[in-house]
């Protein structure tokens, strides 16, 4: 692919990405301008996975996002953009907060910490605007 086409392949794909999930991490931003075609087909599997399914909403599924996240360890902003788009699609803070209380006894209090930091950090941040 010439770097014309691949330039605006991915201009393209980061769009969608940023309107599909509402943020894009650099490190996807690279990744897609690299290898836009790597790119399309991880953005294919996450609109599978993440997006809205048969029996589980965009709300559910972002809050099991939140809970393997929170138990894998991932830096706090990653778990804030999944309580970000749980809340976009309709999560409130009592539902975030009982699916991040059900971490607890499967993941461990490292796991409900990462969650309740994250969920902290949203709720501080609106309470300032």
């Amino acid at each position: 692919m010439d770097e014309a086409k691949k330039k605006e392949k991915a201009e393209k794909l980061i769009s969608e990405a940023i309107k599909q999930r509402g943020y894009m991490y650099p490190e996807w931003e690279f990744v897609c301008r690299s290898d836009p075609d790597f790119f399309e087909s991880y953005n294919n599997l996450y609109a599978s996975a993440m997006g809205k399914g048969t029996f589980l909403s965009i709300k559910i599924r972002e809050m099991i996002a939140l809970g393997i996240l929170a138990y894998k360890g991932v830096p706090t902003d990653v778990l804030e953009a999944h309580i970000k788009r749980a809340m976009q699609n309709g999560a409130t803070v009592e539902e975030l907060l009982e699916a991040i209380e059900t971490t607890i006894a499967p993941g461990g209090a490292p796991t409900f910490h990462n969650g309740v930091k994250a969920l902290l950090n949203i709720i501080q941040k609106d309470q300032k605007k």
